[in-house]
């Protein structure tokens, strides 16, 4: 099962986080929301939930 954790405004901030995300060992997967906003669902396994949420705040927040 998989969870959205983010959405991200552009294509390239979703990129950016999931690149970080992989880098870090975690299955990340990225979806258009609505193509007219260009916004970015971001999702992770509901398993993983509680360590990306930790991750993502340091990629958001540095």
């Amino acid at each position: 099962m998989w969870t959205v954790i983010y959405i991200a405004p552009t294509a390239k901030m979703a990129e950016m986080i999931k690149t970080k995300l992989a880098a870090e060992g975690f299955l990340v997967q990225t979806r258009p929301v609505n193509l007219s906003k260009q916004q970015f669902e971001i999702s992770v396994p509901s398993g993983e939930l509680e360590e990306v949420q930790e991750v993502l705040n340091s990629i958001l927040h540095p």
